[in-house]
């Protein structure tokens, strides 16, 4: 009876010391880190997000998701004191997209160096990087470029949609955005995961497709995303443009599918692995 006793007392201290001994990471952004943890969001579209991935692979790393749906960097940075972000290990920093579609000026790197404030995209970057410098002098910190993105249809809401990064908004493009975190990296000697410029979530690896009724018709077709430029689409009458069999790195044209979601994780696993040691 005693020997029993003993072993499963050795074995609950086992499982502590394991779990203590976990790494913490904080993983902050928009919508695309928020929806790892509410897949219910994505119609069930997705199985399992990024975040969720990494953490399966690396049994040592313990997530925290700080996704806020719908978030820019500028209100991630001017809600930073209040957003309980914890102490931790490591942290990613996932934003831009938001930003860009909002029109938010991207800024100039000076805005980064300068610490100028969430008034722009690299100022925005900056409250976030000197907060968690502040908070963990010693973690490390990954920056991820925002992905490109094809037209955007919600899921739960076809009057939800906007076009896709293969034009500008407010004269600007995503990847100014993009470019913008890439230079914040060199600049502070950060690790980036560049997703924008990663050719297989490349803009034709989107979606397959977009189906939307060829004009004058009531018939519906299957057409590639430049051909589909032109083609309206009406949110009160026609039905949802992105049927399962169109998915492919996305699944609503913005937010990645299983499959977007296993690359990310994928250059996340490649960095995070050497945490272990």
């Amino acid at each position: 009876m005693m020997k029993n006793l003993l072993f499963l007392l050795t074995l609950t201290l086992m499982s502590f010391r394991l779990e203590t001994n976990k790494i913490t990471w904080v993983a902050i952004g928009d919508s695309i880190t928020y929806l790892n943890d509410h897949l219910a969001e994505t119609g069930n579209r997705v199985s399992k997000g990024y975040l969720t991935r990494v953490s399966d692979e690396l049994k040592f790393l313990n997530y925290i998701n700080k996704g806020y749906n719908g978030w820019t960097a500028a209100a991630v940075a001017e809600r930073i004191e209040s957003l309980e972000v914890p102490k931790a290990d490591v942290y990613t920093v996932f934003l831009g997209t938001n930003d860009w579609w909002a029109g938010r000026p991207v800024g100039q790197i000076e805005d980064y160096k300068s610490n100028k404030g969430y008034s722009t995209f690299y100022g925005s970057i900056a409250v976030i990087v000197n907060a968690i410098k502040k908070l963990s002098p010693k973690a490390r910190i990954i920056l991820i470029t925002p992905m490109q993105r094809a037209d955007f249809v919600y899921i739960a809401d076809k009057n939800n949609n906007a076009y896709g990064s293969y034009k500008e908004k407010a004269g600007q493009t995503l990847e100014d955005f993009a470019d913008a975190i890439l230079k914040i990296g060199a600049e502070s000697d950060l690790k980036v995961i560049d997703l924008y410029h990663d050719k297989s979530l490349g803009l034709k690896k989107l979606v397959k497709f977009k189906r939307l009724k060829i004009p004058g018709t009531g018939n519906y077709k299957n057409y590639s995303l430049k051909s589909s430029f032109n083609i309206p689409f009406n949110p009160q009458k026609d039905d949802y443009p992105y049927p399962p069999e169109a998915i492919q790195m996305t699944y609503d044209g913005l937010h990645p599918s299983d499959s977007g979601n296993q690359v990310i994780a994928n250059k996340l696993i490649k960095v995070l692995s050497s945490l272990e040691h």
